[in-house]
């Protein structure tokens, strides 16, 4: 899922992850969601990054998030 969703390549802003086929950063959704504002205000500043895109990146890291929490009690 993350190969469909994330690139990360030296010629695309110094390696930083980025939505693929796009110039923006993931972390800058997170940046806007914790800033309070919502996916519709990020989608409508980056036009580039589809809904599929974001609502797959969340998901992408609340699975991380359990499974780390996961490994972490089960340790």
């Amino acid at each position: 899922m993350s190969n469909n969703l994330i690139e990360i390549s030296p010629e695309i802003l110094s390696g930083t992850p980025v939505f693929k086929n796009t110039r923006v950063p993931i972390k800058t959704l997170i940046d806007y969601l914790s800033a309070g504002e919502t996916i519709a205000d990020f989608l409508d500043d980056f036009p580039t990054v589809t809904q599929e895109q974001a609502i797959s990146l969340l998901k992408l890291a609340q699975e991380t998030l359990l499974k780390q929490t996961y490994e972490n009690i089960a340790g």
